[in-house]
């Protein structure tokens, strides 16, 4: 059964308790684009993708999501660990030395939910496509699902792969990218200028889904099921997800400046605060 409206929000704040606690306690990570991206990844897991129980690295008979800007870790870690594929005390571990909740997501640690090594900005894009070709070789109808940032689509091989899927109609992938305008410099418009986000996929032959208001729950799964429903059409599909780096906290939102910056003692519990409502602290 899947959870409603107030519960995906209550899990969205749970969420951001976690990623903020994880950061904090090493005073290292990345908390803004991991608070961007919670509802998008809540949403993902807990109503969107068809999953099996367990998991195994071939994702067979089931959706697969791929995490290519992976200094999200934090968002990920939670998201996995509140969906089941490992136990919720685990996230104390974040960045600790041998544990397998490393800075940016990697594979040798056997930790469930992981797939790939991500953090390597520029890379996703193509393993996605990969997985999806895979997806068709084997007649398996699912989804590849993946995340990226918008400067991160300053990197080149993103564009030999967003080339290569409309040439080769790799419609069975959802490619989202996080526009929220924002990296580890400053605006993107400041550090390099990408144009129309829209208008250049539009170009490259995939078709585009804009979901103005990224951070609200209802209006990403509307906006990702009509992403779906045009999957297998011979086009791939593009979502540009508009969010807020550092949602949900007010200190965060509208600046650059907590891309990779944890909070002190009590810039954590103001944030707190802001996001009382707790199913569960780790």
């Amino acid at each position: 059964m899947k959870p409603n409206t107030q519960q995906l929000n209550d899990l969205t704040t749970q969420v951001r308790r976690d990623i903020l606690r994880m950061v904090h306690a090493v005073n290292s990570g990345h908390p803004g684009g991991s608070l961007g991206c919670t509802e998008f990844l809540v949403a993902l897991y807990q109503v969107l993708m068809d999953r099996k129980e367990g998991f195994d690295m071939d994702g067979k008979d089931e959706d697969i999501f791929v995490l290519s800007n992976g200094h999200i870790s934090p968002v990920f870690y939670s998201v996995l660990a509140r969906s089941g594929y490992f136990p919720v005390s685990e996230l104390a571990t974040f960045r600790h030395i041998n544990s397998r909740l490393q800075g940016h997501p990697t594979t040798h640690e056997g930790l469930p939910g992981i797939r790939i090594a991500s953090g390597s900005l520029g890379q996703g894009m193509s393993v996605a496509l990969g997985a999806a070709q895979s997806k068709k070789l084997n007649g398996d109808n699912h989804i590849i699902y993946s995340l990226h940032g918008d400067g991160e689509l300053q990197e080149g091989q993103n564009w030999e792969a967003i080339m290569y899927a409309s040439a080769y109609k790799v419609d069975n992938i959802i490619a989202t990218i996080d526009v929220n305008g924002k990296q580890i410099d400053g605006p993107t418009d400041e550090v390099l200028p990408m144009g129309s986000l829209n208008a250049k996929f539009t170009a490259f032959g995939w078709d585009v889904v804009e979901i103005l208001l990224g951070n609200n729950i209802e209006a990403i799964i509307k906006g990702m099921t009509e992403a779906k429903e045009r999957t297998g059409k011979g086009r791939p599909v593009c979502v540009l997800l508009h969010t807020e780096m550092g949602n949900g906290v007010d200190y965060m939102m509208h600046t650059h400046a907590w891309h990779g910056k944890a909070p002190n003692d009590e810039q954590l519990q103001l944030a707190f605060a802001q996001n009382a409502i707790t199913l569960g602290d780790y």
